[in-house]
C-alpha cells in the first residue's frame, strides 16, 4: 500500500430539528462535486450519528485533501469572502444554514498506512454501521497509540469482523488525540464485539495495557449517508444534485 500523505477535515455538525437527511444530501450532492473541482477536496464520508450513542441530532463529515498544500489552497479560496466564506457559494451557505446550527472541526493526519478514500472504495470497504472512536492520550502519545492499535486491536477486533478503515491523529494540538474508524459489516458483529470488550480475555487485556497512555475513550456509532462514498463506492457527482444550484 502506498503512503497516505493526505490531510483531513473532521466535522461534528449540529443539526436543526428534523433536517439531518436534508443536510447530508446538501453536503454530499450539493457541496462535494463543487469542492472536488475547485478545491481538489474529496468526500471521505458523511454519516448520521446514532443518537443513542452520542450527541444528537448530529452528523460527522470527513473531507480528504491531497496534502497540507492542498488544504492551504482550499482555505485560501474560503478566506477571500467578507464573511470568510467563498463568495461563489453564498447561496449554498444560506441553504446550509437552514439545516445546521454549528459544529466543531478538527484537522487530522492519517497514519501512513491508513487507506485513502479511493483505496477504501476500490477494496469495497463498507459497513452497515461504523464505530467512531475518539481517544484522548497523554501529551505526545497519539502516534504511539495508533501503532499499538494497528498491532493489537486490529487482529483482535478482526475476529468479530471489524475492519479498521482509518486511523488518524489530530493536528494543531499537543499530539494528545487520535481517531479510529471501524467498518462493521453487520449489526450482529457490532453487538458481538461490544460484549467481547468485557468477555474476551485478550481484548480485556488489550484495553488494560493501553491505560498507561489513554486518558479518555469514546466510541459512537455512525451510519452512512445515502451518497457517502463507502456506501456507493464512488465520489458524489453533479448528477446527484437536486435542490440547489450555483
Amino acid at each position: 500500500m502506498s503512503v497516505n500523505r493526505c490531510v483531513y477535515i473532521h466535522e461534528f455538525i449540529d443539526i436543526r430539528g428534523h433536517q439531518r437527511a436534508n443536510y447530508m444530501h446538501h453536503m454530499t450532492a450539493n457541496w462535494s462535486p463543487n469542492a472536488q473541482e475547485d478545491r481538489k477536496q474529496l468526500c471521505y464520508g458523511v454519516w448520521a450519528l446514532l443518537g443513542s450513542t452520542g450527541a444528537w441530532p448530529q452528523t460527522v463529515n470527513m473531507w480528504e485533501h491531497e496534502d497540507w498544500e492542498g488544504l492551504a489552497a482550499s482555505f485560501a479560496i474560503e478566506g477571500v469572502g467578507s464573511g470568510a466564506q467563498d463568495p461563489k457559494l453564498e447561496k449554498w451557505w444560506a441553504r446550509a444554514a437552514e439545516f445546521r446550527r454549528g459544529g466543531y472541526d478538527r484537522i487530522m493526519v492519517p497514519a501512513p498506512w491508513s487507506p485513502t478514500i479511493q483505496q477504501l472504495c476500490a477494496d469495497g470497504v463498507r459497513g452497515d454501521v461504523y464505530a467512531h472512536e475518539l481517544v484522548k492520550v497523554r501529551q505526545g502519545a497519539a502516534f504511539e497509540l495508533v501503532e499499538r492499535v494497528k498491532e493489537r486491536a486490529v487482529p483482535l477486533l478482526g475476529r468479530y469482523g471489524w475492519q479498521l478503515a482509518g486511523a488518524f491523529t489530530t493536528a494543531m494540538v499537543d499530539d494528545d488525540e487520535a481517531l479510529f474508524l471501524w467498518a462493521i459489516p453487520t449489526w450482529q458483529q457490532w453487538a458481538e464485539a461490544e460484549q467481547a470488550h468485557t468477555r474476551d480475555a485478550e481484548l480485556v487485556d488489550w484495553r488494560l495495557e493501553i491505560r498507561d497512555i489513554v486518558t479518555e475513550w469514546q466510541r459512537i456509532l455512525l451510519v452512512d449517508a445515502p451518497l457517502s462514498p463507502m456506501r456507493t463506492g464512488r465520489q458524489p457527482a453533479r448528477s446527484d444534485r437536486t435542490d440547489w444550484q450555483e
